[in-house]
């Protein structure tokens, strides 16, 4: 049996109240806690951070690695959703983000993806029917039914989609919205369906709607989809009702915070610290039932020290007992992994990038990607025909833009876009929300097929054609993860970031905000590699017409 202690100044967060304490911690659990007397260290000890939503799969690494980098920043757990893998390897991908995520200390809490694929509009490499829904919410690692995003069926009662909730209240456990732009009755019907928590309002007026409708409103702060501004006032006017999530983080963000940066931001705009912490600790543990502690006699031992409430920089993370990080450095252990992935294309031709023009001037329909937002707006553009097909106008800023199913050999869908900003040359990813196709933006229809090239003989990865120059960050785990060191990752990641900047991007994130191009569930134009999508209709549309 071993037996240590802690003092410091306890941050007890549901009492309201921050006090002197001695922590007597026996075999990784909280044995006692004891005001103290005398004088103790001057840190405070308060429960560690916990992201409510997020997709490990987007910040590039491996659960392990996640958590290697996750927990400098004070994090302790996350509520991780599966899907992207899923979408690519089926049950697989969830046993593998499982059981890579078990060997490391950290509170990470899965869920059954509950849209796999997301819509039938697109190729997926597998699905999960009911059956495997049922299969996966019966295991003890499986917290929750994640983020429903087919809104529609939940209001419509289609049968497979109140099946797959059916099951997940029949185990007892949460079922995680997605409804961006839903409002009133419908957001009503569809919190009375049994869906719990939404982290896709964009507007307080949206999230306060669904407040009143029983849900849980997650504040997410991510890569590309930034909605703190919009809705921190939901801190002080609903502290018991809100999380923070990023949702979807890429490695360099990752290394610079996490849900801390949270933490600061909402200090400065004046909210009160036990609101904040409720937030950031507590609400995400006490609604998923993560096995983590929350500075209870008997709870596991996982904390944080942070040097102050005011600055928050954090000292050390405890895990179970255990000290997974201090003074800024990460002391988990890298754990080897043999990367699963599923990759069936063969190379592409400069002439499968042509779209044929119907007329001399076409009035072609572009998609325009919005900085920080998943939505983008639909425009409408006169190109003029060049041999009788139609190209990329970097002086107008629309480019063209490809979804090539990776699954099976295919003609790769075409579009155009505004917004990307390339001057030059092409990037292309495999990480493509949601079924993960090769999706490519370029000025020029040679360095598109080059890009996209590139990634089919990687078999995965992010990518920038630059000139004579190809960069590339390889991702064998599924096309979607490194195998590799998190921080090697995060700096690789940036080289092509900075890359594809040089190339004209404007983006804050570039490779972020096209990786959810080809997300169909997000209105309002997207393309899958089944052609041209509009998300209001939701049905597919022409991309040019005479």
């Amino acid at each position: 049996m071993k037996t240590w202690q802690l003092a410091g100044n306890l941050v007890d967060i549901p009492g309201r109240k921050t006090y002197p304490a001695v922590i007597t911690i026996t075999d990784g659990r909280i044995a006692d806690i004891v005001p103290a007397d005398g004088p103790v260290p001057s840190r405070y000890i308060l429960p560690g951070f916990v992201d409510a939503h997020v997709h490990v799969e987007s910040s590039m690494l491996i659960p392990s690695e996640f958590a290697r980098m996750a927990v400098v920043h004070g994090t302790i757990g996350s509520v991780s959703d599966p899907h992207e893998i899923a979408n690519v390897c089926g049950e697989k991908g969830v046993e593998f983000m499982l059981e890579n995520g078990s060997k490391v200390p950290f509170r990470f809490c899965f869920g059954a993806p509950s849209c796999v694929p997301a819509t039938v509009f697109e190729t997926a490499g597998d699905a999960i029917g009911v059956e495997g829904v049922d299969r996966l919410l019966q295991r003890p690692d499986i917290y929750y039914l994640s983020e429903m995003m087919n809104f529609p069926g939940v209001l419509q009662h289609d049968a497979e989609v109140m099946a797959k909730i059916a099951a997940a209240k029949k185990y007892g456990k949460p079922v995680d919205g997605h409804a961006p732009g839903l409002r009133g009755d419908a957001a009503i019907q569809y919190a009375s369906a049994g869906i719990s928590t939404d982290h896709e309002c964009f507007t307080l007026e949206e999230a306060t709607g669904k407040l009143a409708a029983g849900m849980h409103i997650l504040i997410r702060e991510g890569s590309a989809a930034r909605n703190f501004e919009a809705l921190e006032p939901l801190i002080s006017t609903h502290p018991e009702k809100v999380m923070f999530c990023s949702d979807d983080k890429h490695p360099d963000n990752l290394e610079e915070g996490h849900i801390n940066l949270l933490v600061k931001r909402a200090l400065a705009k004046g909210h009160d610290v036990y609101d904040i912490l409720l937030a950031a600790c507590i609400n995400p543990v006490l609604h998923y039932g993560i096995p983590a502690g929350l500075l209870r006699k008997g709870d596991p031992a996982d904390f944080i020290l942070a040097d102050n409430l005011n600055d928050f920089n954090i000292l050390e993370t405890w895990i179970g007992g255990e000290q997974v990080a201090a003074a800024g450095k990460t002391l988990i252990q890298p754990v080897p992994v043999e990367p699963i992935n599923r990759f069936h294309c063969t190379a592409k031709t400069e002439a499968n990038f042509r779209i044929p023009a119907p007329a001399a001037v076409s009035t072609a329909k572009v998609i325009e990607a919005l900085d920080g937002q998943l939505i983008t707006h639909p425009l409408t553009f006169q190109l003029t025909a060049e041999n009788g097909f139609l190209h990329s106008d970097v002086s107008q800023d629309v480019l063209k833009i490809a979804v090539v199913n990776r699954y099976q050999d295919a003609p790769p869908a075409l579009a155009f876009i505004r917004n990307i900003g390339l001057r030059s040359g092409a990037i292309a990813s495999t990480v493509a929300h949601d079924s993960h196709n090769i999706i490519a933006v370029g000025a020029d229809d040679e360095s598109m097929r080059r890009a996209v090239n590139a990634l089919i003989g990687a078999e995965g990865g992010i990518c920038v054609i630059d000139g004579n120059n190809e960069f590339i960050l390889p991702l064998p785990v599924a096309g979607l993860m490194s195998a590799g060191d998190g921080y090697d990752t995060a700096r690789r990641y940036s080289q092509l970031d900075k890359a594809a900047k040089a190339l004209g991007s404007k983006l804050d994130a570039p490779f972020m905000t096209l990786s959810f191009m080809a997300l169909l569930v997000i209105p309002h134009l997207k393309l899958s590699d089944r052609g041209l999508f509009d998300g209001d209709r939701f049905a597919f549309t022409d991309v040019a017409t005479a």
